[in-house]
């Protein structure tokens, strides 16, 4: 069986994969002062719960844009497993082109996306992540990466109003059922709801006149993924494993002798 474990910003997520079967997956909080003891015994004790004998583990992949809680995840797998993890980096077979000037600066999170975008629904595809920050990545017909946008994420936005507006709330992002508020709780989640809905769909209408292909799927991920996809005229696909399918796609590709 095979471990995969995509390090977020915010949520780490884990899937347990038999073949191409995902047993299971499972979202936790991404703690970087977490001990590789803590994260092994909280791996441990996930697995028992999905009864999952942690013995059946013969594999191990991570991607992370965390370095230190990295370190600890590997060391914990190392420890608690007694396998060398596959850890996503320069120099790992992914089978993606990246059109960056410097590659190095792309995180390992996209190319595993974009991995597997192209393993489940070929090029050209445009990938939405709504994560800590909302990010567009753009994949040619040939599998190239060509680039992207970075954004303030939804929650960091809210969390920004909150922050530096003395007299405005902490909110609840909904979808609310009015774009035009009647108290100022409803007033932001429409601004935020329907900002991001139409930043995402003005953002991909520009990226797809860019990248001058045909059919170019818009596939949305990360934890926001469905409430915006709700309203969004341009998402075609929610698929909210895209990470942990894109590691498992490049365990296998690397795991080829």
């Amino acid at each position: 069986m095979l471990l995969a474990i995509d390090v977020g910003n915010t949520i780490s997520s884990i899937g347990v994969y038999q073949g191409d079967t995902l047993l299971g997956n499972w979202s936790v909080s991404t703690t970087r002062e977490r001990t590789s003891d803590e994260t092994g015994m909280l791996l441990i004790s996930i697995l028992k719960y999905a009864g999952i004998n942690a013995s059946s583990i013969d594999g191990a992949i991570i991607c992370s844009v965390v370095p230190p809680a990295l370190h600890s995840v590997i060391d914990a797998i190392k420890k608690y497993f007694g396998i060398d993890p596959l850890v996503v980096e320069p120099g790992v077979k992914t089978g993606i082109n990246i059109k960056y000037e410097n590659p190095r600066e792309v995180g390992t999170d996209k190319i595993v996306n974009a991995v597997g975008a192209l393993k489940l629904y070929g090029g050209p595809v445009i990938i939405v992540d709504f994560g800590t920050a909302t990010t567009f990545c753009a994949i040619s017909r040939k599998g190239d990466y060509l680039g992207g946008i970075i954004c303030p994420g939804i929650k960091i936005s809210a969390e920004a109003l909150f922050n530096k507006a003395s007299m405005l709330p902490r909110i609840e992002i909904t979808k609310p059922k009015h774009i035009i508020g009647r108290t100022t709780v409803n007033s932001m989640q429409s601004g935020i709801y329907y900002g991001f809905v139409g930043q995402t769909d003005y953002i991909v209408s520009l990226m797809k006149k860019e990248m001058k292909e045909d059919n170019i799927k818009v596939v949305a991920t990360g934890g926001m993924a469905n409430l915006i996809a709700s309203e969004s005229t341009m998402i075609d696909e929610v698929n909210t494993l895209l990470t942990l399918e894109g590691l498992k796609v490049i365990y296998q590709m690397n795991s080829i002798v």
